[in-house]
């Protein structure tokens, strides 16, 4: 039989997931300016930078 998780591995947990609502996944389109092909830069960022990201060239 397994092991029951404890109280405290599963307050950890709830803390974890609360946490990681607070960051997306932001993907930003870049035109090359030789070629004119665009490519993707990808972050993990928190939800209040997201703007300052999207800003950034």
């Amino acid at each position: 039989m397994a092991k029951a998780a404890s109280k405290n591995a599963k307050v950890k947990d709830l803390k974890a997931s609360a946490e990681a609502k607070n960051y997306s996944k932001v993907i930003k389109a870049i035109r090359s300016p030789k070629t004119g092909a665009y490519t993707f830069k990808e972050q993990i960022v928190h939800k209040d930078k997201v703007k300052d990201f999207l800003a950034q060239k």
